[in-house]
């Protein structure tokens, strides 16, 4: 992912204690919320993890959907002179959807019924929105996944096709 400012933002990365923790918030949030299901999505449209009832979303599609329609709302944002939104509610008929952006790198997102109030859940939402920011934070979360390639490797793999390719055509 780029930054506004063209630099390269490091992919998150989270490890098992860090997944627990996650998952523990957002368990304890749709418990008190009274919500479905909690996804947290990057902004990459990847899922990180999901807790609740899925019901007959596909989590894939439901997290490229996500970053796309922030993606979308972020440029809405600017053309208001906004730098973006941090959160987005779409009002069905019997469902609905809370987006909520979460430390500027992942979006967390609730579907939810009849059976809580949108009160409700962007109260506890913001607690949990504080929470994983919290996580986010330490060390072990955004951390850039070690590389195991050698710095080199890159040029050396150029040269290596170059004379692949030179030594074909004669």
């Amino acid at each position: 992912m780029t930054t506004d400012h063209g630099l390269r933002e490091s992919r998150l990365v989270f490890y098992s204690d860090n997944m627990e923790q996650i998952d523990r918030v957002l368990g304890e949030f749709l418990r008190r919320a009274g919500a479905r299901s909690a996804y947290l999505i990057d902004r990459d449209g990847h899922l990180i993890t999901h807790v609740g009832e899925a019901g007959n979303v596909d989590p894939d599609t439901i997290s490229a959907l996500v970053a796309g329609s922030f993606a979308a709302t972020k440029a809405m944002a600017k053309l208001l002179g906004e730098q973006e939104f941090s959160a987005l509610f779409h009002q069905g008929e019997r469902d609905n959807i809370q987006l909520s952006l979460v430390g500027g790198r992942a979006i967390l997102t609730v579907l939810f019924d009849d059976s809580t109030t949108l009160g409700m859940v962007r109260l506890y939402t913001s607690d949990a929105v504080r929470k994983l920011g919290e996580l986010f934070a330490k060390p072990k979360v955004g951390a850039t996944a070690p590389s195991s390639l050698d710095p080199t490797y890159g040029s050396n793999a150029d040269r290596a096709l170059d004379d692949l390719f030179k030594d074909s055509k004669s």
